[in-house]
C-alpha cells in the first residue's frame, strides 16, 4: 500500500494545477499562495520546475510594473528618497558582515559572497546578478538561493504580526520589510498584507535597494578579479518607474488603473506559489548548516538594527 507522501507524488502535476487555479481566486491572500506551494514543494514535489522558474521571474517583474499603476510619483520619491542613506549603511554593513562571517564559519568564499549579496540587496535577484561574476558552480548558487528562499518563506509569515505587535505604522512597516525582508516578491507579500500604504513604500525602497545590483556587480569584478563580466540590470524598475510617470502625470481612467493594480497584486500571488513549490525538502538539505547560519546571523542583524532605526527615528 502506497504512503501519503507517495500518493501526492503521483498526482503531482493535477495537484499543482488545482492549486495554480486556486491562487487566482480573491480569497487567497499571498500569505496563504506561498503557505499552499510549500506544502506541495515538501510533500508532492515541484512537477514542473522549468515552468516554474521561469514564470515566477517575469510574472513578479510584470506584477511589480503593475503595481506602479497605483502609486505616484512624487510621494514615492520622498519615501525612497528618506530610506537612501540607511539602504547605503545597510547595504555596505551587511556584505562586510557576510565576507567576515564566511571566512569565521570557513565556508566556501563564493557561497559565503553570495548569501551576502543576496541579504544586502535583493534576495535570488541579486546572487542571479553576482553569481555569474564570481564564477560560481550549480552546487553554490543552490545553496545561496536556498539559504535566501527559506528565510524568505519565513518572513512573510512572522513579519506582519511582528509589526501589529509592536504598534507599527503603516510607513514604518513598509520602511522595514523592504531592508529586513531579502526577495522582492516576499517584500510586495508581506506589505500587502500590512495595507495598501505599507504595500506602496516596501515596493518604492525595495526597488531602490535592487538597483545596488548594478555597483555590487562592479565591485565584485574586482574583488574576484573577473574583467568584462557582464552587468545583470534589472530592467523592469524602470518601467516600474515609467508605470508610476504615467499614473502621476497622465489621465487615466481610474477603472484601468485599478484594474492593473488587481491584475498586479494576483500576479504576485501566483508568483508566490511558484517559489514556495519550489523549496522541497531537497533544497532545504543541500543548504547545510554553516550557510544557513550565516543567512540567520545576517537577517537577524539587519532586521533588528532597522527595526531599532525605524522605530527611533
Amino acid at each position: 500500500m502506497d504512503s501519503i507522501e507517495q500518493v501526492l507524488a503521483k498526482y503531482n502535476k493535477p495537484l499543482f494545477i488545482l492549486l495554480f487555479a486556486l491562487c487566482l481566486f480573491p480569497f487567497i491572500s499571498p500569505a496563504v499562495a506561498l503557505f499552499l506551494g510549500l506544502a506541495l514543494g515538501m510533500t508532492a514535489g515541484q512537477p514542473f520546475p522549468k515552468f516554474s522558474k521561469k514564470t515566477s521571474k517575469y510574472l513578479l517583474q510584470f506584477s511589480v510594473v503593475g503595481l506602479g499603476f497605483g502609486m505616484n510619483l512624487h510621494e514615492s520619491l520622498k519615501t525612497g528618497k528618506e530610506g537612501m542613506l540607511f539602504t547605503i549603511v545597510s547595504v555596505v554593513a551587511v556584505m562586510v558582515l557576510g565576507i567576515y562571517l564566511g571566512k569565521r564559519l570557513m565556508m566556501d568564499r563564493k557561497t559565503a559572497y553570495l548569501i551576502s549579496a543576496g541579504t544586502a540587496i535583493c534576495g535570488g535577484s541579486a546572487i542571479a546578478a553576482v553569481g555569474p561574476v564570481v564564477k560560481a558552480n550549480d552546487n553554490e548558487m543552490s545553496m545561496a538561493l536556498g539559504t535566501i528562499f527559506i528565510l524568505n518563506a519565513i518572513a512573510l509569515f512572522i513579519f506582519p504580526p511582528i509589526g501589529h505587535l509592536l504598534g507599527m505604522t503603516q510607513e514604518q512597516f513598509g520602511m522595514w520589510a523592504a531592508i529586513a525582508i531579502h526577495d522582492t516578491s516576499s517584500v510586495v507579500g508581506a506589505g500587502a498584507a500590512y495595507g495598501e500604504q505599507a504595500l506602496e513604500i516596501a515596493t518604492m525602497v525595495k526597488l531602490t535597494r535592487a538597483l545596488w545590483i548594478i555597483p555590487i556587480t562592479i565591485v565584485t569584478m574586482f574583488l574576484f578579479q573577473q574583467k568584462g563580466a557582464k552587468i545583470s540590470i534589472p530592467w523592469f524598475i524602470f518601467f516600474f518607474i515609467l508605470a508610476m510617470v504615467a499614473n502621476t502625470f497622465l489621465t487615466i481612467p481610474e477603472t484601468i488603473t485599478a484594474s492593473l493594480v488587481w491584475l498586479a497584486k494576483k500576479g504576485l500571488t501566483v508568483t508566490l506559489f511558484l517559489i514556495g513549490a519550489g523549496l522541497s525538502r531537497k533544497v532545504i538539505k543541500q543548504v547545510g548548516v554553516r550557510p544557513m547560519v550565516q543567512g540567520v546571523v545576517l537577517w537577524i542583524f539587519i532586521g533588528l538594527i532597522s527595526l531599532g532605526v525605524i522605530l527611533l527615528v
